[in-house]
C-alpha cells in the first residue's frame, strides 16, 4: 500500500508551499488532507501512526516535504503540538489513529482546552460501513466530553475545506479542534485545491465613556496604586513600565506574566500566594490595583484577601476573561498597551502628581525569596531550596522553562527565573501531572535554537515522562530534565500526614531515574549532596543531548505548596 501511495503521489505532485492551484490534478483524499495542512504553512506535525492515519502521515513526510515527530503515546502528540503552538504562535498539528488512539488523547485534549491552545488533531475513524469494527466508538462524543471542538470530514471533495475550517476555528475558539476522518474515504480520488481562510484578530482599542472616566478618576485619586500584569498584557511591557514610572507605582505580575518586569527597580515580583513576605506587605498596603490582562484568579488574590479595601480596575481585551473570580470596581474591555498609554496621557493632561508609593520600596530586590540552606538536608538528600537556587544560577540564561504538576512546582516558580513570560510554560492547566515531558519536546521543536528546561516530579516522570524521554533522544533535542524525586506523590503524602494517617500508600521505591535516562540514550546524574549538585551542573554545561538530573529529596522536607 505504501508503494501505491508513493507512486500515486509522484504522478500527482502538488506544490509543497501550497501556492499553486492543483485542481486539475487527481489525488487521493488522504493526500489532499496532508497537502491541506502544508497549505497552511505547517512543516512539522506530531504523530503516532496506525491503520487510520498511516498514509496521511506518510504523504505529509515523503511527498509534502514535511516532518513528523513520532511520539511513543498518542496523548504525547497532542501535548507536543500544544507546546509547539505556544512557542511558535502557529497552530500545532498532531495526528493519531482511530478508537483507542483518540481515547488515549482525552486528558491531553482537556489540557489544551483549559490552557486555550489552538491546535489541530487529525484523527482517523473506523469505516462507516463497519459498525462492528473492534475499535469503533462514537468519536464525536469523546471529543465533546473533553471540551475540544469537532470537525467532521464530510466528503472527499470537501476535505481540504474541512481542514481549513478546523484551522480557522482553532484560532477563533482558542482550543483544540479534532478533524475526524473516516478511513473508508481515504483512497477516494479528489481534485485538491488549496483553501486557507484568513484570520484577523480583533483590532486593539481603548474604551470610552463613563466607566473609562471613572476608572481614570480612581487611579488619579489613589495614594498607593499598584500595577498588576497577567498573560493578556505580556506584549504591553513598555507601556506598563511608563505608566508605573509616571505614577511611581510598584509593578507585579501573575504567574503567567512571570519575568515581565525583571530588572526594573519598581518590580516586586509575583502578586498573590507566590509573593515574598516583603512583596506581600507592599501589596497589602496598596489602595488601588490596576490589573492589565489578568483573570484575578483566587490564588493571585490570595482568595480575595489581597483586594480587600482596595479599588480594583480590570483591563482586559476579552469580556469572557472578566469577573470569573472577582468582581472589580471598574472594567475596561480594551487593549492593555493602548489603555496604559491613554491613562498616562490623561494623568499628564490633568497634571496629577505621582503617588510616591514606589519610593517606599526597600533598596534591595524584594521579588527574590530567601536563599536555601544546604545544611538543612536529610542524609542522602539535597536541600530543595538550595538546589533550586543553584540551578537558577547555573542553567542556561536563554532557557525556555516548563513545569509539570506536583507539590514541588510553586517552589520552582519562586526560585527559578526566566528571561521573559514567553519563555515560561505551565503544563498542568488541567491540574494533571505527567504532561511535562511531552510539552517540553514540543517546545524544543518549536524553538530548536534554545535549551529547554523541564522541572517534573518523580510521579509525573513515571506517568508520562519516561514514555517520551527517548523521543527527545531520538529527535536530538536540547532538553534538560530536572526530576524532583521525593519518592512519593507529595501532595497526597502531606495530606495524609496532616490527618495523622499512614502515608505509605503515597510512597514509592522508584528505580534510578538517572540510570533510566542513560538506558534510554540520554545522560543522567543523581544529586544527594552539594558536591554532586556541582558535578551535575558541570554535566549540564558539557551535555551532548538530553540530560536528566535527579534531585533526591526528603518527602517530609519539601516545602508546602504556596497555595
Amino acid at each position: 500500500m505504501l508503494s501505491k501511495d508513493r507512486a500515486s503521489s509522484s504522478a500527482n505532485r502538488v506544490d509543497h508551499q501550497g501556492g499553486n492551484d492543483v485542481s486539475n490534478q487527481k489525488t487521493y483524499m488522504h493526500q489532499s488532507i496532508a497537502q491541506a495542512v502544508r497549505d497552511h504553512g505547517i512543516d512539522t506535525i506530531f504523530g503516532l501512526v496506525g491503520d487510520a492515519n498511516l498514509f496521511l502521515a506518510n504523504h505529509f513526510v515523503n511527498e509534502c516535504g514535511g516532518n513528523m515527530v513520532a511520539a511513543a503515546h498518542e496523548g504525547g502528540t497532542v501535548l507536543m503540538a500544544q507546546a509547539y503552538t505556544q512557542v511558535t504562535g502557529k497552530v500545532g498539528v498532531a495526528t493519531v489513529t482511530q478508537g483507542p488512539g483518540l481515547t488515549n488523547c482525552f486528558t491531553a485534549l482537556r489540557e489544551g482546552v483549559s490552557a486555550r491552545r489552538p491546535m489541530i488533531l487529525l484523527c482517523g475513524d473506523t469505516p462507516v460501513t463497519a459498525p462492528f469494527h473492534p475499535q469503533n466508538i462514537d468519536q464525536r462524543e469523546v471529543v465533546k466530553a473533553s471540551g475540544a471542538g469537532f470537525e467532521q470530514v464530510k466528503t472527499p471533495e470537501t476535505a481540504a475545506r474541512d481542514v481549513a475550517t478546523a484551522f480557522y476555528r482553532a484560532r477563533k475558539e482558542r482550543r483544540p479542534i479534532v478533524v475526524n476522518i473516516p478511513t473508508d474515504l481515504m483512497w477516494a480520488e479528489v481534485a485538491h485545491k488549496p483553501v486557507v481562510y484568513p484570520f484577523h484578530e480583533a483590532p486593539a482599542h481603548v474604551s470610552t465613556g463613563p466607566v473609562h472616566e471613572e476608572a481614570i478618576g480612581m487611579i488619579a485619586s489613589a495614594k498607593r496604586p499598584l500595577i498588576l500584569a497577567g498573560a493578556g498584557a505580556v506584549t504591553a511591557r513598555d507601556s506598563l513600565i511608563a505608566l508605573a514610572e509616571r505614577l511611581e507605582a510598584p509593578l507585579a505580575t501573575t504567574l503567567k506574566g512571570t519575568g515581565l518586569f525583571k530588572g526594573h527597580p519598581n518590580n516586586i515580583g509575583y502578586f498573590g500566594t507566590l509573593s515574598t513576605a516583603e512583596a506581600y506587605d507592599v501589596i497589602a498596603a496598596a489602595d488601588c490595583i490596576i490589573a492589565f490582562g489578568a483573570w484575578l484568579h483566587f490564588l493571585t488574590t490570595d482568595r480575595g484577601e489581597l483586594l480587600k479595601g482596595k479599588r480594583v480596575i480590570q483591563i482586559n481585551n476579552s469580556q469572557s476573561d472578566v469577573g470569573a473570580f472577582y468582581q472589580p470596581d471598574a472594567v475596561l474591555i480594551a487593549d492593555a498597551a493602548q489603555t496604559a498609554d491613554n491613562i498616562l496621557y490623561w494623568l499628564d493632561e490633568a497634571e496629577i502628581p505621582a503617588s510616591g508609593f514606589a519610593r517606599e520600596l526597600p533598596a534591595h530586590d524584594i521579588s527574590v525569596h530567601p536563599k536555601g540552606d544546604p545544611a538543612q538536608a536529610t542524609e542522602g538528600c539535597i536541600n530543595f531550596e538550595y538546589a533550586l537556587d543553584r540551578l537558577n544560577e547555573a542553567l542556561p540564561q536563554n532557557r525556555i522553562m516548563l513545569t509539570d504538576g506536583g507539590r514541588y512546582i510553586t517552589e520552582v516558580w519562586c526560585r527559578v527565573s526566566v528571561p521573559d513570560p514567553f519563555s515560561f510554560h505551565m503544563t498542568d492547566n488541567f491540574a494533571a501531572i505527567g504532561q511535562g515531558m511531552q510539552q517540553a519536546i514540543g517546545a524544543a521543536h518549536g524553538a530548536p535554537d534554545r535549551p529547554v528546561v523541564l522541572f517534573t516530579g518523580d510521579g509525573g516522570f513515571m506517568m508520562g515522562g519516561m514514555t517520551e524521554f527517548n523521543t527527545a533522544v531520538r529527535t536530538q533535542r536540547d532538553l534538560i530534565v530536572i526530576v524532583c524525586n521525593d519518592s512519593a506523590y507529595g501532595a497526597e503524602h502531606i495530606q495524609m500526614l496532616d490527618r495523622n494517617m499512614d502515608p505509605s500508600l503515597t510512597e514509592f521505591t522508584w528505580p534510578s531515574f538517572a540510570a533510566i535516562a542513560r538506558t534510554l540514550g540520554g545522560e543522567g546524574a543523581t544529586v544527594t549532596t552539594p558536591a554532586e549538585l556541582e558535578a551535575a551542573l558541570n554535566a549540564i554545561q558539557t551535555r551532548q543531548g538530553p540530560i536528566l538530573i535527579e534531585l533526591k529529596l526528603d518527602p517530609n522536607k519539601v516545602p508546602r505548596m504556596r497555595m
